[in-house]
């Protein structure tokens, strides 16, 4: 497995915000975690990448343990994060956001810049890269906070609800560059409440209600798994998931 925690906790004064929780993820997989909100897939997705230190549990990545390290030690062993909430350097272009993730591995900056270029192009961004970056719309900021973290030549990528706030045609968009993005030979673990883009991307999925994984598996799974449909499909949704899945 690339990415083993086990079972971590986390307490936040008196809530227990993770308890006992298990993820693996294997090479070259999109595995999704999924559930309610405050079900504490954020706070799970913050101690595997540093930002958070399990009160109970290990991490291991690629072979290594990491719940002891900070996070840019983290970044640099190929494990790299976005975040829910976009904040990207206002001041600065979208090329000079992104040649902040690639600084990682490019100490010159006209190398780092390069790259950047390099990234954008991917990711359908060229004709933005000279834009200010408080001047994107809510699907470019998705866009650069995917495109910087992409910099740091990542070989596990946390993506935490990319497609939050975005329009059908755009969540399309940004499905298409995650298949190419793992294409490429980046592992993805994703945090997603879409749950049409979330069962045709994963291969697997977990499912999160306050603190613990409540079930295990494939998509197609999932959404007949009462337990599942309880905690947090409901019967009108995994009902037409079901229908989905038939009709593939």
């Amino acid at each position: 497995m690339l990415l083993n925690a086990r079972e971590l906790t986390k307490r936040f004064g008196g809530v227990l915000a993770v308890d006992g929780a298990s993820v693996s993820v294997a090479e070259g997989r999109i595995v999704a975690l999924i559930g309610p909100n405050g079900a504490g897939k954020t706070t799970l997705f913050a101690m595997i990448a540093g930002f958070a230190r399990p009160d109970a549990g290990e991490i291991t990545f690629a072979g290594q343990r990491i719940d002891a390290m900070p996070p840019h030690e983290i970044c640099r062993l190929g494990l790299t994060r976005t975040f829910q909430i976009v904040q990207p350097f206002a001041g600065l272009s979208v090329r000079e956001n992104i040649a902040i993730g690639a600084h990682l591995h490019h100490p010159r900056r006209a190398d780092a810049l390069a790259a950047a270029g390099d990234i954008a192009a991917r990711l359908g961004m060229g004709a933005m890269l000279d834009q200010p970056a408080k001047a994107l719309t809510i699907a470019g900021a998705k866009r650069l906070e995917l495109a910087r973290a992409l910099a740091t030549a990542p070989k596990l990528l946390l993506l935490d609800e990319v497609m939050a706030g975005l329009i059908p045609t755009e969540v399309v968009e940004i499905v298409a560059m995650i298949r190419a993005i793992r294409d490429s030979g980046v592992t993805i673990l994703l945090i997603e409440h879409v749950m049409q883009a979330v069962m045709s991307l994963s291969e697997e999925a977990y499912v999160l209600n306050q603190g613990r994984v409540i079930a295990h598996g494939a998509p197609r799974e999932l959404v007949a798994d009462r337990a599942v449909i309880e905690a947090y499909l409901g019967h009108g949704a995994a009902g037409r998931l079901q229908a989905a899945f038939h009709d593939a």
